[in-house]
């Protein structure tokens, strides 16, 4: 009876180590309440909007800095909500390394969110429009309002769809934390962006073989 009560506890330290190894460098990105940080960063897709002077822009005329991607309508009351909190963030961060770009999809054209910014007193936000919808269907848009966390070499971090207090002290210790790191432009270069990192894969393996090999020294004699 010992003998199986001893292979059962085994088996629980067993497994609860493995899960320690696997879900421990996940459980590190520390983001905020409702942000989906991925594994790894991924390449956003290719969209053009316009900013309130009429002129074409896109994702390009921002590489080099964090970018916040807002995506949302004037008709959308959660993005209306969380516009002033957009505002005051952009006047925390905002600058050469950080920007947040709220981009409007309301059909009417540019007239709606100028009128909406006035309103609200916006007084850091750059306006940007896309009358098209097509760069929320080209995001994955699944709601309204939707933010991308794009790091300085242009690949997504992570997202969150819903309103969120940009301006909450966790929020921007979080955006702080990934504006103070460094591009590695070398490992950028030399990186098949279609694979993933093969470093990234033997360092979990390894972590994975290392608690291994500790459970079999402390439990089997």
């Amino acid at each position: 009876m010992m003998f199986s009560i001893g292979r059962l506890a085994i088996r629980i330290a067993f497994g609860a180590t493995a899960a320690w190894l696997i879900a421990g460098p996940a459980a590190a990105q520390d983001a905020p309440k409702n942000f989906a940080i991925h594994d790894e960063a991924r390449p956003v897709a290719t969209i053009k909007f316009d900013d309130g002077r009429g002129q074409s822009r896109s994702l390009a005329d921002f590489k080099g800095k964090v970018v916040l991607l807002n995506i949302w309508a004037t008709w959308c009351v959660p993005c209306r909500k969380e516009m002033p909190a957009l505002d005051r963030l952009q006047a925390t961060l905002g600058g050469p390394d950080f920007e947040v770009v709220p981009i409007s999809i309301d059909r009417g054209g540019i007239e709606a969110p100028s009128k909406f910014y006035a309103e609200i007193g916006v007084r850091n936000l750059a306006m940007y429009h896309d009358a098209s919808g097509q760069a929320a269907r080209a995001l994955g848009a699944v709601g309204l309002p939707m933010t991308l966390v794009i790091d300085r070499g242009g690949n997504e971090i992570g997202r969150i769809v819903g309103p969120a207090e940009w301006d909450d002290a966790e929020i921007v210790e979080f955006l702080r934390r990934i504006v103070a790191k460094p591009i590695d432009t070398a490992a950028d270069a030399g990186r098949d962006k279609r694979a993933p990192a093969p470093q990234e894969n033997h360092l979990s393996s390894g972590s994975l073989a290392r608690g291994f090999q500790w459970l079999k020294t402390l439990f089997i004699r």
